[in-house]
């Protein structure tokens, strides 16, 4: 296996954290797209697990976010979070050649996936969402817009809610990647992104595995289903594991959801 780590520009120019995993006689290839305040090598075990069955690994941290460039964990506009997703499965695509390419995308990276998918369709073989941000069933941030002024930061309190297995959340309190404020502008963003995503929810017509713990605290899996509802993919499936927290991918039972994701994406190579 093959690990490189650099950066690539992104649509604007901003340098974006941008890592691969490569394997020999790869089948596919997977990009995964994290979620909000955290980073790509948080994901190196779903990566271990892809690297073992066939598929190379592109990974990338979000812009403001651990070491890629921007503000940090800032948006001012919720179509930057799309874009920089199209960039990198851009260059994945080029780097892939014949190979199909698929994502994965968790909370706030799942709300980046799926609009992804919708505002560029076409591109990917297939798209797994885990924990996704796709409505505001949980009010995690409170109402939104929120109403401060601008360049006010809150502070990151969602270690608690990411996973029931202790060592995950004592990892997630101590990395020194992982973002420790949020910014109102970025909260405000995703809002108006929430509202975009249900409004274009037909034009989403990518294959699509919708994942989601049914204990999450910081997304509700009420978002997952009514994604899936109101969708207009023909080939989509849904699963709520119960009992499960937000990080489904560390969650007691990773083994399961990871082998469920990686059979379905297997399934559509």
């Amino acid at each position: 296996m093959n690990f490189t780590e650099t950066t690539i520009p992104s649509f604007d120019g901003t340098k974006l954290y941008f890592s691969t995993n490569i394997v020999p006689n790869a089948k596919a290839s997977v990009v995964i797209v994290h979620g909000l305040c955290e980073h790509a090598s948080r994901y190196d075990y779903l990566t271990e697990k892809l690297n073992t069955r066939g598929f190379n690994v592109y990974r990338f941290d979000h812009r403001g976010h651990a070491r890629s460039e921007g503000k940090r964990v800032y948006y001012s506009d919720f179509h930057h979070l799309i874009d920089d997703v199209n960039a990198v499965v851009e260059l994945a695509l080029q780097q892939s050649g014949e190979l199909p390419v698929f994502v994965i995308g968790h909370s706030m990276g799942g709300f980046a996936t799926s609009s992804f998918g919708t505002k560029y369709p076409g591109k990917v073989k297939g798209i797994v969402l885990s924990g996704a941000l796709t409505r505001y069933n949980t009010q995690v941030a409170g109402r939104l817009p929120m109403e401060f002024p601008a360049g006010t930061y809150m502070p990151n309190e969602l270690g608690d809610g990411v996973c029931s297995v202790p060592e995950v959340v004592i990892a997630y309190a101590n990395d020194m990647l992982v973002e420790k404020e949020i910014s109102v502008e970025l909260f405000n963003s995703l809002g108006e992104g929430v509202g975009w995503l249900k409004a274009h929810a037909t034009a989403f017509v990518e294959p699509v595995l919708v994942l989601h713990g049914a204990n999450d605290g910081l997304v509700s899996e009420l978002d997952s289903r009514q994604f899936y509802g109101e969708i207009g993919s023909t080939d989509k499936t849904l699963k709520i594991y119960a009992h499960l927290m937000h990080e489904i991918f560390n969650e007691t039972i990773r083994d399961e959801v990871i082998e469920d994701t990686i059979s379905w994406i297997e399934k559509r190579v």
